[in-house]
This record gives C-alpha cells, sequence and structure tokens, in this order.
C-alpha cells in the first residue's frame, strides 16, 4: 500500500488551485467589459471555489468527495439575486404603489381595533398574534424554482412593503386569470406569525395564516358579478342537518352581533366566539369559532356583510336540534365591509339649561362659535350611534333608533319578569324604563330604588304602545353598569362627592348623599339576622329544613347561594340632626363591627346588649332614600322596613 506524504498532498491542493485559478483567468478574458454584473458573478464565483479548496484541506482525506471544486454559474448568480432582492426588501422607504394610492382616496372604513401598520413591523421587528393588518395586494409572485405562492402587502399608512407567504388553502383564488386575489385587491388577516432574516438586511416575512378575508366592494362589476354568481343561491332557512353531508353551500349575510370570548371548561378550557348572523330573509343563525379562530373576529364588524364559502355546517352546542356554522378547513370568508354613515345630530336645548353654556363652547372641541350640531356615525338600520356624544345624554332628550347612549339617573322601581330585569331611571328632565338582558343571570350585585346608577351602551326604541324605552346587553360592546351608591371608591376619592349635613336631607333629595355621621340612640336599633341572595343582595325567606329559598328579586330558588346577613335599623347622627335609616350586608356588618356569623354565636342576652357597645364610634357613609316622593312601590324587602332612608355604603373613619 502506497502513503502520500503531506508534502504530497499540499502540493496536489496547490496544483488544483492553480489550475482552477487559470480556468478563472481564461474565463475572465471572455467576460463582456460592459456588464458589471457578470463581473462580480465571477468574483463571487472564484471566491466561492477558492473557499471549497481551503474547506478540502481542511478535511480529512477520507471524507472527501470528488474532485469536481469548480462552481456552476448559476449558484452564486441566484444567490447574489437573492442577496439582492432581500435587500431591497429590508425596509427602506419607498413611494407607495399606485394600487395604495388610488385606495388612499377613496378609503372610508373605519380603522380595525388592533390594526398594525407595515412600518411598525419593521421598526418593532416583532408582531403579537392579536395583532390585525389591513393590506393592500401590491403583487402576486411565485418564488423562483418552487411552486409557493407569495403576495406583497401594502397599506394607506406604510411606505413600506412586507410579503407573505400565501396559506394553500387560498391557491385556489389566486388563479391569475380569474381568481379574486389580485393586484389592488384588499384583504385583512389576524394570528400572523413573523420570519425575520438572521443578519441586519434580512428581510421580514409574514408566515401563511388561515386567519385571512378578501374584501369585496359591491359597486365593482367584478365583485357584483362574484357575489352575485357564488353566494345568492343558498340562505339559512333551506339547510338541515341530514342534507348537508357531501354538500357544498354559500351564505350571504349581515354581522349583527359579534359575542364575547367564551371559556368552556368541560372541553379543557377551549374558547369560543359566536357571531350572529341574519341572512336576507331576516333568519339568524350563529358562526363559531372556536381555539385560535376566535382571532378572525378581530377582522369583522357589525353591519358588515359576510360571505362564506365551504362553511361547516353542525349542531349548536347548546342545543342539538339547533344549525351552527363553523370556520372548516375548506372554508373562506369574504367580507363586504360596511361604510360608516353619519348624520348630523343637533344639540338640545337641554345641554344648555342643565350643563352650562360655557360646556358648549366649541373651543373646547375645535375653533369656532358654539356648537349646534354634531356629527355622528348611524348603522344600516339607520340607529345613531352616541358612544361619542360629547355632552351628557339626558332622558327628555332621546329618541327612537339611538345606540350607545349613557344615561346617569335614579333607580324609582325595579321588576323582573321572565328573566329580563327592568328599571325605572329618572334624572332631572324624566324617567324612563331601561331593561337588562345578562348573559346568564344578575351580575350587578346589590341594586336598591334611591341608588344612583351610571348605564352605558344602551340602545332605544319604542314599544308596542309607541313609548320610548331603553335595553341594556351586558355582553355587548360598550356596555357598562355602575351602581355609585354601592361603590367604595365613592367614599374613598373625595373628589367623586362632597359631604352634606344631616340637616341638609330632605324627602326630596336626590340620589345618594355622603355623611360623617355616629350611631345613636342606640334602644332604637334593631339588629335582624336573615337570609339573602348573595347574587342579588336581597333577603330570602327562610328556609325550612324541607324546602328551599326562593328569591323574591329574581323568582327562582337559589339553592347554594344563600348566606347569612344582617338586616339592621339604626340612627345615625352628627351635629346638625339624626335620621332613622335601615341596611343590610356588609353595610350593617360594618356599622355594627361584627360579622353576621360572630353575632349569631353570642347568646341571645349578649346580641340585645351588643347594639349598646358600639360608642361614638364615626363612619362616613352613603345614604339615599328610597321612599322618595314619586318612587314607586316595589316587591322588594325594602319595605319591610319602616325607615325611609338606605345606608347603602359606610367605612369607618
Amino acid at each position: 500500500m502506497r502513503m502520500d506524504s503531506p508534502n504530497d498532498e499540499v502540493l496536489g491542493d496547490f496544483m488544483m488551485e492553480n489550475e482552477s485559478t487559470m480556468m478563472d483567468t481564461e474565463r475572465s478574458d471572455a467576460i463582456e467589459e460592459d456588464d458589471p454584473f457578470l463581473k462580480f458573478i465571477d468574483s463571487a464565483n472564484q471566491f466561492c471555489t477558492r473557499s471549497r479548496v481551503i474547506q478540502r484541506r481542511m478535511t480529512p482525506r477520507g471524507a472527501r468527495a470528488g474532485a469536481g471544486l469548480r462552481i456552476g454559474f448559476s449558484e452564486p448568480a441566484s444567490r447574489i439575486r437573492a442577496a439582492w432582492n432581500e435587500q431591497n426588501r429590508s425596509g427602506a422607504l419607498k413611494k407607495q404603489s399606485d394600487f395604495i394610492a388610488k385606495l388612499k382616496k377613496k378609503h372610508k372604513r373605519a380603522k380595525l381595533l388592533n390594526t398594525i401598520t407595515i412600518d411598525s413591523i419593521y421598526e418593532k421587528r416583532f408582531l403579537p398574534l392579536s395583532s390585525v393588518i389591513e393590506a393592500v395586494i401590491v403583487n402576486v409572485f411565485v418564488l423562483p424554482g418552487t411552486d409557493i405562492c407569495m403576495l406583497t402587502l401594502g397599506d394607506i399608512w406604510s411606505s413600506n412593503t412586507i410579503d407573505l407567504y400565501l396559506h394553500r388553502r387560498f391557491y385556489n383564488i389566486a388563479d391569475p386569470s380569474n381568481g379574486p386575489l389580485k393586484k389592488g385587491r384588499e384583504v385583512l388577516l389576524a394570528g400572523c406569525y413573523l420570519r425575520v432574516s438572521a443578519g441586519s438586511s434580512g428581510c421580514p416575512r409574514l408566515l401563511p395564516t388561515e386567519y385571512f378575508v378578501v374584501l369585496l366592494d359591491e359597486d365593482e362589476d367584478y365583485d357584483a358579478m362574484f357575489l352575485a354568481a357564488k353566494f345568492c343561491t343558498d340562505s339559512f332557512s333551506t339547510i338541515s342537518l341530514d342534507e348537508v353531508k357531501g354538500v357544498s353551500h354559500s351564505f350571504y349575510a349581515r354581522i349583527e352581533y359579534i359575542g364575547p370570548v367564551e371559556v368552556h371548561v368541560k372541553y379543557g378550557n377551549l374558547q369560543r366566539k359566536q357571531i350572529t348572523l341574519v341572512d336576507n330573509d331576516g333568519v339568524r343563525l350563529n358562526f363559531s369559532l372556536w381555539g385560535e379562530q376566535v382571532l378572525i373576529a378581530n377582522l369583522f364588524s357589525i353591519g358588515s356583510m359576510l360571505a362564506l364559502d365551504k362553511p361547516f355546517i353542525g349542531s349548536s352546542l347548546e342545543a342539538s336540534h339547533e344549525l351552527c356554522l363553523e370556520y372548516g378547513s375548506a372554508t373562506q370568508l369574504y367580507l363586504v365591509p360596511t361604510l360608516p354613515h353619519k348624520e348630523h345630530v343637533s344639540v338640545a336645548l337641554t345641554q344648555n339649561h342643565f350643563q352650562g353654556s360655557r360646556l358648549l363652547n366649541a373651543s373646547n372641541l375645535s375653533e369656532g362659535p358654539l356648537v349646534s350640531q354634531v356629527t355622528l356615525p348611524c348603522d344600516s338600520q339607520g340607529s345613531i350611534d352616541f358612544s361619542n356624544y360629547p355632552f351628557r345624554s339626558y332622558i327628555v332628550d332621546l329618541r327612537d333608533k339611538m345606540m350607545g347612549i349613557s344615561i346617569y339617573g335614579i333607580v324609582t322601581d325595579i321588576r323582573a319578569s321572565k328573566g329580563i330585569f327592568s328599571l325605572r331611571i329618572e334624572d332631572a328632565t324624566g324617567a324612563i324604563w331601561a331593561h337588562l338582558h345578562f348573559e346568564k343571570s344578575w351580575s350587578l350585585g346589590r341594586l336598591g330604588k334611591g341608588h344612583t346608577v351610571f348605564i352605558s351602551g344602551l340602545s332605544s326604541s319604542l314599544n308596542p304602545r309607541k313609548s320610548l324605552e331603553v335595553s341594556w346587553y351586558e355582553n355587548r360592546a360598550g356596555s357598562s353598569f355602575f351602581n355609585l351608591s354601592c361603590l367604595l371608591a365613592f367614599l374613598n376619592t373625595p373628589t367623586l362627592h362632597r359631604l352634606s349635613c344631616i340637616s341638609d336631607l330632605s324627602i326630596h333629595t336626590r340620589g345618594a348623599q355622603v355623611c360623617q355621621v355616629w350611631v345613636a340612640q342606640v334602644e332604637h336599633c334593631h339588629v335582624d339576622l336573615r337570609f339573602m341572595h348573595s347574587i342579588f343582595g336581597h333577603l330570602v325567606e327562610k328556609p325550612s329544613p324541607n324546602v328551599e329559598a326562593e328569591c323574591k328579586f329574581c323568582g327562582r330558588v337559589c339553592e347554594g347561594e344563600v348566606e347569612c346577613t344582617f338586616l339592621l335599623e339604626i340612627t345615625i347622627a352628627d351635629e346638625t340632626g339624626k335620621v332613622f335609616a335601615s341596611c343590610i350586608g356588609q353595610t350593617a356588618a360594618e356599622l355594627l363591627q361584627i360579622s353576621p356569623d360572630e353575632f349569631a354565636f353570642l347568646h341571645e342576652e349578649e346580641q340585645i346588649i351588643y347594639p349598646t357597645m358600639l360608642g361614638q364610634e364615626k363612619f362616613v357613609v352613603a345614604i339615599a332614600n328610597h321612599r322618595r316622593k314619586g318612587s314607586c312601590e316595589g316587591f322588594m324587602e325594602q319595605d319591610q322596613s319602616t325607615a325611609d332612608w338606605e345606608v347603602t355604603l359606610a367605612i369607618k373613619c
């Protein structure tokens, strides 16, 4: 066996390198002198060849490949082109394309929540999963040497563009000949992941996402024909569970309601969001999104028209006989966004009377004279959205087809019927009935007559008797409910109230008042241990061993929701006077400085003597008149007390 010496190995490598250099020199002579790109490729070719020679020297002889070290022309040319392409997309500011410039002129849609611009993606090199991208397709192309379809996206707020790897479920609509996914098309994306190449010049790209919605415009001929041909045959009333297998459906419906995210513990804390759709026949059907699919709802807006191609049709989770739609593996979504119609609304004279003319000075909003009108958006049904109305809404100014209303007033009556709770709310200008719709059951805690409340997200309508009333839905966007009389921050924050004297209180006093008092005339103190429905904060009759407690407030059996509480009637006083008041629950426990359970363990004699031991401790209390003139008589336990006043909240000084 012949062994090569190290000198022979080095010499062989040198000769091979020299031969390669001679070949490069001969090729250089043949290069067109006026083409710098070819010269650059040849230079890169030489560099790559030398690199391979050095790599071969460092590789053990047994692991060496063949002698062919020369690199073909196409490899360095492809690498250089790819590198230049990446550099070209590295975030340098560019002139916006004609597609974006055209879109910018006619763009009237409201910006979606969580929308992020392409410029900010380049700036932060980060993309939250909950982000929404509102984009226009600048280019559609296939990566060289592959079948991977790419979209170049831009937006009207950015100078940069970004490439998206199109998910393969959308390849069929990216057909350049007649597919709707083409240059100039607007799209919405959610659930995007960002891929950033290594190095400072690496080009960010968006990885494929299934949460992709194509926008259509009914005023465009192509889009109008596309909708008519594909989505005007099926309706919700024509489908049934027995006939959906193996049959594809396409529906066109309006988005009426976008529900909150629900968590189903039974299915491993799986998330669900339901969108209520209404078709042209007025039939309603839920479109359910599961798990990560809930991100799609960020692309929707109430009032927009949604076209669903090949949705999965199944039975509802709540009722197996009811149908629902789901985002299946073959589903594709198209959206016709609602344009924000606006109307001029005159500022009522009530504002001038109750709020003062200085609040109407337009200098607070814009330069100009006193405000006489404001412009507010309205939906496709003609309801005007008052959620951004710059002034307080008074009851006397409410009209039919108003939404997003906020009311600040006093509860003068409460009623319950068929799971709907109705409040009669009164302010300085009038009174109106508000119907509260809860997702499951009452969730507002204690609420009584005379309490001061703030409600937002109300909608007005005329009932069959042509009387105006308002409705409130717990989980609608913008809906909130605050009971100021039972809000601890009301007492803890001096800017929310001013201290009143007992002598200032009268039967005509409106709303909750704040006083600094002590407990007086303990001989008139009546402490009664009762049972309370913990969810509502109202008393229930003490159940017998074989009878469950029933709440008169909600009219249902409150199994497992009953707790021991106080019904306390007590005289409170300050330097100016005294008043006889009642209270229950935590407020009574605060005044008595003992819990109901601790009080129950005392002997009967100790329970009688206990109120005399309270001393002259001072409290800051919120007090409301629930028997004020004009207040309606109700069914609640307040009527069991002889006191006209209720202490709704108390804290020890």
